[in-house]
């Protein structure tokens, strides 16, 4: 076959197996962001004089961005073709990493990272998209979305290691720089090998008042969530957010239902097993991305570890999720029904979430903190491999970077609001343990102890909210999704509609 820049439809890529290693690169960068920035942020936050309150914009601000406009990032994507989409988020991206390390201040640390966001929103669906249509055969599909998947999720596990080792013995900055060559051999790659089967763009014109409507809301909601940590419930400014939210989103979706070219198609979300997939893995998140934070907090103010060690650390769950995602999920995914994995899966991952309500100052590793992790990690490996697979339950071509990019947007949105939501909690009964208990402390030592008391109270707080959110997953999962096991065969074209599309893998940025 002869290549060209496109590729005719229902040929095979040559090159797509060269493709997958350049999208799975670029995958890598993203998780690898993603984990490093958790481990630095003790060390960043300290350098650049960042305040408790506003430590969680280093996490917000990229997801803000990355939440609000990933259904314009995936339109595009769908409009100028995923790869040129791609090559562009990718150079983007490595521009904000170079600017996020050479922060001086905080105004600048979180524009970097919002700008991370922005070009993250791009790549993100172009990436995802491009394996769905570039691997039309069942069996080639799963193949190839298992090794994305080992990979990212590798990738978590080496970012969670070199963020500590390049933290403790570089420095901080040096978790942004090392985005910078990951995005070069990407987009390189990229640019000479990815071929994009011809006729799986979308041309309409582009849906402004969609695009300014979605971002809007989404980010009208998010920093309702992030101001209710700062500033409380009840706060104006915090209640205006979400009434602003509700009402910009309302508008959206009638926008979407009578305007010729719609942002978001109704039928990408109305079909009730994506809408199922959207809503459990949007909930599943909330309870996974707060858990995040407290735990790297307890494990290096609490514990005292250093930020290698806080790597190694995580490294049960990263095998786990791993684990249950190539070994359970791939393996199950053409045996039953996608929510028989969905909803154990959610269960044993909240079962560990359990487990980590009996955490305290003196708490063992290896008792508690270890198997929570362990089940943590198989419950959501298992549950995400399914989820992924109904993402994009019957989509067709035209819609496969917007319906990624809803995937994402589940994803970010509820990161975000599950950061700002579960802090909120843990720091309310965080402050009400303190205020109970330091009358009785008579000494310094005695103070301190009370303090950190009271911040493992706010934390076990606040996990028990995350355990209930992993049920109401499981039970969303369980009564929404009713889809069969998948049959095998080719998915192109004009049956797409009556076949699974594409089994992906989140992009879970942080």
């Amino acid at each position: 076959m002869s290549e060209t820049a496109v590729k005719a439809p229902g040929v095979p890529d040559a090159n797509r197996w060269k493709a997958l290693a350049f999208i799975a690169i670029a995958q890598l960068m993203v998780v690898l962001d993603a984990t490093i920035v958790n481990i630095a942020m003790p060390s960043a936050q300290q350098d650049l004089g960042i305040s408790d309150g506003n430590r969680q914009w280093i996490v917000t601000a990229y997801a803000l961005a990355f939440g609000g406009l990933l259904l314009f990032g995936g339109r595009i994507a769908d409009l100028w073709g995923r790869k040129r989409a791609f090559v562009t988020g990718l150079a983007g991206f490595a521009a904000a990493s170079a600017l996020g390390g050479a922060a001086t201040n905080e105004a600048m640390m979180f524009g970097a990272r919002a700008l991370q966001g922005a070009f993250g929103a791009l790549l993100a669906p172009a990436a995802l998209s491009l394996l769905a249509v570039m691997f039309t055969d069942a069996k080639e599909r799963a193949k190839a979305f298992g090794i994305y998947g080992a990979i990212a999720g590798g990738g978590g596990a080496v970012g969670l290691i070199l963020g500590g080792f390049l933290t403790e013995y570089l420095d901080w900055r040096w978790t942004f720089f090392v985005n910078i060559p990951f995005a070069i051999v990407a987009a390189a790659g990229a640019y000479f090998v990815i071929r994009e089967p011809e006729g799986g763009r979308n041309r309409s014109s582009l849906d402004i008042p969609g695009v300014i409507l979605s971002t809007l809301g989404l980010v009208s909601l998010v920093y309702g969530f992030t101001r209710a940590e700062s500033d409380g419930w009840s706060d104006s400014l915090t209640v205006g957010m979400f009434v602003a939210s509700g009402v910009l989103l309302l508008a959206f979706v009638i926008v979407e239902s009578k305007v010729k070219a719609p942002l978001l198609p109704l039928r990408v979300i109305t079909e009730r097993n994506r809408g199922g997939v959207y809503l459990s893995l949007g909930l599943a998140i909330i309870a996974m991305f707060g858990l995040f934070l407290f735990l790297t907090y307890y494990l290096q103010v609490v514990k005292g570890y250093s930020p290698v060690k806080t790597g190694f650390a995580f490294l049960p769950m990263i095998v786990g999720m791993i684990t249950g995602s190539t070994q359970i999920g791939t393996r199950l995914m053409t045996r039953v029904a996608p929510r028989l994995l969905m909803g154990p899966g959610f269960l044993v991952a909240a079962l560990g979430m359990l487990l980590l309500t009996r955490m305290e100052i003196g708490s063992s590793y290896a008792a508690v903190l270890l198997p929570a992790m362990l089940l943590l990690g198989l419950g959501m490996g298992t549950a995400f491999m399914p989820a992924m697979s109904l993402a994009t339950y019957g989509i067709e071509p035209r819609d496969a970077g917007v319906a990624s990019a809803m995937v994402n947007t589940s994803q970010q949105v509820g990161g975000a609001i599950g950061t700002a939501l579960l802090n909120t909690i843990a720091a309310s009964a965080t402050t009400s343990y303190i205020k109970d208990h330091i009358a009785g402390a008579a000494s310094k030592p005695q103070q301190q102890l009370v303090q950190l008391e009271g911040m493992v109270h706010g934390y076990t707080s606040a996990i028990w909210f995350a355990v209930g959110i992993l049920v109401a997953a499981a039970a969303i999962a369980l009564t929404l999704v009713n889809a069969g096991k998948p049959e095998l065969g080719q998915a192109t074209g004009a049956n797409a509609e009556d076949a699974e599309d594409a089994v992906q893998i989140p992009v879970v940025a942080h």
